[in-house]
């Protein structure tokens, strides 16, 4: 592992469009890169029981979490030939229709760069401490359970 700090990925309410792309273009002056790959997690407004999802309310412990994540991301650029990698979660309410997980990796080539966007996302579903409470139309809510 290395000394550097675990990064806060996360920020209350939905992830703007504006943000993602302003992200990838800043990678356009790193004529290293060959490849992107870009996972974006949208609130699905589900019917359970006859009852519309509304939105999901997001919790952590923050701390855990960043920990988790920096533990995620030093194993995938041991396993990856990454140039970059940069993950975004929303925290708070987040409406039906908007982003709440951005996922970009880089690499000299696009398998490394789609294997690794794939297996963080997988490993953030299976690994982070993140929980969401779907909020239904009515106001009534349950906890999710990642699929």
């Amino acid at each position: 592992m290395s000394e550097r700090k675990p990064k806060n990925i996360f920020t209350v309410g939905s992830i703007p469009a504006s943000f993602i792309a302003d992200s990838i273009q800043k990678h356009s002056t790193k004529t290293d890169i060959g490849a992107h790959s870009i996972f974006l997690g949208q609130v699905r407004a589900d019917t359970i029981d006859g009852k519309a999802v509304s939105a999901i309310e997001y919790t952590t412990y923050e701390d855990m979490a960043m920990e988790k994540m920096h533990a995620i991301r030093e194993e995938t650029f041991s396993k990856y030939n990454l140039t970059c990698m940069h993950v975004h979660h929303s925290l708070g309410t987040v409406a039906a229709g908007e982003i709440c997980l951005f996922v970009f990796t880089s690499s000299n080539h696009r398998r490394m760069a789609i294997d690794a966007c794939t297996e963080v996302v997988e490993r953030i579903k299976a690994e982070l401490p993140v929980w969401g409470k779907e909020v239904f139309e009515d106001e009534t809510h349950q906890w999710k359970v990642n699929q």
